[in-house]
């Protein structure tokens, strides 16, 4: 399961009408880079231990939604939120549910790499 499916479930499946393979999309217009952007300026803001963690091996330090509204700017979150037709707050929660897991599968060798779903175009 993706970042987007995790963001979906715990976004309570208010996102049934936007499909899986758009939402990375949606993210990569509100963050070029998509992970690859998120990562650096939640190391930049004093989350580089969770990053760390997600990155290696074993357990994946959690994060808040708190910790990503005061980390992510609040626009691209909302051009998210407003583009997949959810709350604000929604995002970020499920945000914090997948982040940790998404990254860890996506950096199996410690680097991340894109999801294959963001390099459908």
């Amino acid at each position: 399961m993706g970042l987007f499916d995790t963001i979906r479930q715990a976004a309570g499946g208010m996102l049934g009408s936007v499909s899986a393979s758009a939402l990375p999309g949606l993210v990569n217009q509100s963050y070029p880079g998509g992970l690859n952007g998120v990562l650096p300026q939640l190391q930049h803001n004093g989350y580089g231990q969770q990053v760390a963690s997600w990155l290696g091996h074993g357990s994946n330090d959690p994060i808040t939604a708190q910790d990503l509204e005061r980390t992510l700017n609040n626009d691209h979150v909302k051009q998210i939120a407003e583009k997949m037709g959810i709350p604000y707050d929604q995002v970020l929660q499920g945000m914090a549910q997948a982040l940790p897991e998404a990254v860890d599968k996506h950096s199996p060798n410690g680097q991340l790499q894109a999801p294959p779903a963001a390099q459908q175009g």
